[in-house]
């Protein structure tokens, strides 16, 4: 009975992975039909998984005007709480897409690892003399950059 279930569970194993690497397949397809995804991909740090989840989440990218919609899709709009004399501090809203916000984040971490201009830029924003960034706010602020990077190259 043991191995009847074990084959089984086997058999289906193989299919879910005959399945997954179709799909990834296709994936790679539909991918390259999109314009400025080649330039993307040249970007040190940037995989395809990266820039397929950043159009999934943002869609097109002729819909947008500017990187700043895109921004506060995300949720990384800043928002600072105050009132009357009191000013507190500068939040981002999370008013946004979780999955991408979390897409970015993970690939601004990747790019601080793997790419040396945005190392040099975490550096630049964590040592600087005025107003230095502590490091989760270098991260929403390479974030940030990278929708501004991506946005430009879509759009040429």
């Amino acid at each position: 009975m043991a191995k009847l279930e074990w084959r089984a569970l086997l058999e289906k194993y193989d299919f879910i992975q005959m399945k997954f690497e179709e799909l990834d397949h296709q994936l790679d397809q539909l991918l390259y039909h999109i314009p400025g995804v080649t330039k993307m991909l040249e970007v040190s740090g940037i995989g395809r998984d990266t820039v397929a989840g950043f159009f999934a989440e943002a869609g097109d990218l002729r819909d947008y005007q500017h990187p700043r919609q895109i921004v506060k899709l995300a949720g990384l709009s800043l928002k600072e709480n105050t009132s009357g004399k009191h000013k507190g501090q500068t939040k981002i809203t999370k008013r946004g897409r979780k999955k991408l916000r979390a897409l970015l984040f993970r690939a601004a971490m990747i790019l601080v690892a793997k790419n040396k201009a945005f190392k040099a830029l975490h550096i630049y924003y964590t040592t600087r003399s005025h107003n230095p960034l502590k490091k989760m706010q270098s991260l929403i602020a390479l974030c940030n950059k990278l929708i501004r990077i991506l946005f430009s190259i879509g759009k040429k």
